[in-house]
């Protein structure tokens, strides 16, 4: 199997596994309230056509060889900043037509970097330039001007901007943690990414407004809420493609109910340590200790689910920590047990999409691995 394969099938599990745990939900919830964790705040249901197509021709439909995770993160702030432009009122079906003014010179031409249909990196920032502005390309390479995912002409408009808009589509529901007893929990650690400056990490992952920057071919955090990242919410898009040119979006919400570091809460964080890694090994299925033996714990990150989420119950950590002279982010999960059908189709499928968004397999696809590149 090549990587495009690969590629297509941990999407494609995710999808499943996601609408699996989405549905043992159902008797509880309404189908509107599920239908509305479809999709992103800033697109209605009428757009996802031509968002699905935009997207494609960014990252998805291109040979694997060709496609760069930058140009997907590229596309969707050309789609987040359009919104942010249009006084945040969400893109729906006649957006189309802006769009096909400003990016279909460049779709109809065929390549050898870029097949018909398709846009490279460079044919991005030309259609940009004429649907936001030809300001926007050099914006969107200044750290500054680029926060929440949108590009802002100035600092001055980004300091004015609100992350609470993408909330007038979305209702957020109670903070749902694993409830059930500790041995009817999942428990699950991935493997580490080695990170190359651990205080650099740190710093960008407290501000909150950067987290786009860290995006996946799987998925992408969004804060919500001014502020840092102690108590912030973030919307979550995860990726997943029903097939290698239908990438679908599945929306959901968690807030940080734990923020810790070795700077600020040293014997917090020092007990916090011990005390998952011990549980992780008492409860988890042949899992390691969250910390390893021997580290020195930096932080940790403690993202609790919304009700409505995908994954039902759930708490998912970020830990930092530094093994003989080396740092690392790794990811540790907690999550309700699923019913047996549901246990048995995660195991075989749905895991391996989880490493992927998780762990460093595939850098495209790990969230931590985007992170780790980023923050060299």
């Amino acid at each position: 199997m090549d990587a495009r394969q690969a590629a297509a099938g941990a999407a494609t599990t995710l999808a499943i596994t996601a609408a699996g745990l989405a549905a043992r939900r159902v008797w509880r919830s309404s189908p509107l309230a599920l239908a509305r964790m479809s999709g992103t705040s800033i697109t209605a249901p009428d757009a996802v056509g031509w968002v699905t197509d935009f997207l494609n021709a960014a990252y998805y439909a291109r040979l694997a060889e060709l496609r760069d995770v930058e140009d997907l993160r590229l596309a969707f702030a050309i789609l987040t900043t359009r919104w942010h432009e249009h006084g945040h009122h969400r893109l729906h079906a006649h957006d189309v037509l802006a769009f096909h003014r400003a990016f279909f010179r460049e779709r109809i031409l065929d390549s050898a970097q870029t097949a018909r249909g398709t846009l490279d990196r460079e044919q991005l920032f030309t259609g940009a330039a004429r649907l936001i502005g030809p300001w926007f390309e050099e914006a969107y390479h200044d750290d500054e001007r680029r926060a929440h995912g949108i590009v802002f002409e100035t600092t001055d408009a980004r300091d004015a901007y609100q992350p609470e808009y993408r909330l007038r589509h979305a209702k957020l529901g109670e903070l749902t943690p694993p409830a059930r007893d500790r041995k009817e929990q999942v428990w699950h650690t991935y493997e580490p990414v080695p990170i190359a400056d651990a205080s650099r990490t740190l710093a960008a992952l407290a501000r909150p407004e950067t987290w786009p920057d860290y995006g996946s071919d799987l998925g992408r955090f969004t804060a919500v809420r001014r502020g840092g990242l102690a108590g912030q919410t973030f919307e979550i898009e995860i990726i997943s493609a029903l097939s290698p040119r239908t990438p679908a979006i599945l929306r959901g919400y968690v807030t940080v109910t734990r923020f810790f570091t070795r700077d600020n809460d040293p014997e917090d964080l020092e007990r916090y340590a011990a005390r998952l890694s011990d549980l992780m090994v008492r409860y988890g299925r042949d899992q390691p200790p969250a910390y390893p033996p021997g580290c020195t714990p930096l932080a940790v990150i403690c993202l609790d689910t919304h009700q409505g989420h995908f994954m039902g119950r759930a708490r998912n950590r970020l830990l930092a920590y530094e093994l003989d002279g080396q740092a690392y982010l790794r990811a540790a999960g907690t999550w309700d047990d699923m019913p047996v059908t549901l246990e048995q189709a995660y195991r075989s499928t749905g895991r391996k999409a989880q490493q992927a968004f998780w762990g460093e397999e595939r850098r495209e696809s790990s969230m931590l691995a985007q992170i780790a590149d980023r923050t060299a």
